[in-house]
């Protein structure tokens, strides 16, 4: 199974936003000195940044223009979208099921972001988590997301000094609350897992020093969500934004912290037979299949099933036979500076029974 692997970053704010201030030839600018290969803007209910036509290619980085709907609580992600769902007066007074299906009627599609945020007590930093799971027709959730991660380590003035300047060693990875979740609701359907940045490149005092949290710079170094595709761009704009998020919106996604060593390469593949399968792929079982996992460096490979520990090894390959039914996805924690730190997470195989 030949994929096309594409990082990139997801859940970030432009100056379009009422709370962002950064031009979006900058973040580009950022992006492409960081290899990054896709941007998925998420601007707080606006659209302008399509509509003055910056949606598209920039110099080998591909800009998909989408919307944050964000009442105090319940922040959702919309790609796909002709014309905004929310406005900021309206915003906070949308119940979250409604803008689910007024994303879905556009023929778009949403994510539940940073579902676990807790803010920071200490800075007074709000919280903003996700508190609605009754909800119905949404694509995925957000599983890790670098500023819910970073802000959970601002425990005391020091650790916040040092975060700041070293954030990569203060990130612990999805939090097991999240995890949890989304394992029990991958077995009900299948739910695609994202990576979130939810970067504004704020200005905050320090001091009496304006102090910038974070530079896209350093960020787009951090938390990616690599995309696979059947198919290499072709340059056309409208197509490969449609073969992005259809890929997206399919599954074919990883998540990984690139800061320690770059996650291209990853791969979970599942054959039997003549057939096989990826990340986000439903898979038939007739008898016995094998799943294989590959990393591009040495590290700790753990294979979860229906959220579960199912096998691990150290090292750049698991292979394990597949004999019965479950929702198989990856762990890879890398070790680094003498300790273990977390690299990817990918999205599950959902394997079922063949029906006699």
């Amino acid at each position: 199974m030949e994929l096309i692997a594409h990082a990139g970053a997801i859940h970030l704010h432009s100056a379009y936003s009422f709370d962002g201030r950064v031009p979006i030839n900058e973040i580009i600018a950022a992006a492409r000195q960081n290899g990054i290969d896709f941007l998925l803007l998420t601007d707080h209910a606006t659209l302008r940044a399509k509509d003055e036509g910056l949606e598209g290619w920039h110099d080998g980085v591909l800009v998909v223009v989408g919307e944050e709907i964000a009442p105090r609580f319940n922040h959702y992600l919309a790609f796909g979208l002709s014309e905004p769902v929310s406005t900021l007066k309206d915003s906070p007074d949308i119940p979250p099921q409604a803008y689910i299906d007024r994303v879905q009627s556009q023929g778009g599609m949403g994510f539940i972001a940073h579902p676990d945020h807790e803010g920071a007590a200490l800075f007074h930093v709000k919280h903003y988590p996700w508190t609605d799971w009754t909800v119905i027709g949404y694509t995925g959730m957000g599983i890790w997301d670098f500023m819910t991660d970073w802000q959970n380590s601002l425990s005391t003035h020091l650790r916040a000094i040092l975060s700041y300047a070293f954030p990569a060693f203060f990130l612990r990875g999805p939090s097991a609350k999240t995890l949890e979740r989304w394992d029990r609701l991958t077995q009900e359907r299948r739910i695609v897992g994202i990576g979130e940045l939810d970067n504004h490149d704020s200005l905050k005092q320090l001091l009496g020093i304006n102090v910038s949290v974070f530079p896209f710079a350093r960020v787009f170094s951090l938390i990616r969500t690599h995309v696979l595709t059947e198919s290499p761009f072709s340059g056309n704009i409208r197509a490969d934004i449609a073969l992005l998020l259809g890929a997206l919106k399919n599954g074919r996604v990883y998540v990984s912290l690139d800061y320690f060593r770059p996650a291209t390469g990853f791969s979970l593949i599942l054959t039997e037979e003549g057939r096989s399968a990826t990340m986000g792929d439903a898979f038939p079982l007739a008898h016995s299949a094998e799943l294989t996992i590959r990393v591009p460096h040495q590290a700790r490979i753990r294979l979860i099933r229906n959220g579960a520990l199912f096998r691990e090894t150290t090292g750049t390959t698991l292979a394990v036979a597949i004999i019965e039914s479950g929702v198989y996805r990856a762990e890879v924690h890398l070790k680094f500076l003498g300790r273990r730190r977390p690299w990817i997470f990918s999205n599950p195989i959902y394997v079922t029974s063949l029906a006699k």
